[in-house]
């Protein structure tokens, strides 16, 4: 695992948190929950990315 996914995650958080608190003050709390779960889907789809990579690695090592 890299740096550079941490780096991305924190990216998306802090872009998902401002775009949040825009559509909240702006009167689009749907519209805002919405983004909030899109970028909950993303963090996790970049995080069982790496956990599959992780189960393949210890599967090579034990010969599994």
């Amino acid at each position: 695992m890299s740096i550079d996914l941490l780096f991305k995650i924190a990216a998306i958080g802090i872009l998902v948190a401002v775009l949040y608190q825009v559509l909240v003050r702006a009167g689009r709390e749907d519209q805002a929950m919405m983004t909030t779960l899109a970028g909950l889907i993303i963090v996790l789809s970049m995080v069982i990315k790496e956990v599959s990579s992780l189960f393949t690695t210890v599967r090579t090592m034990f010969d599994l």
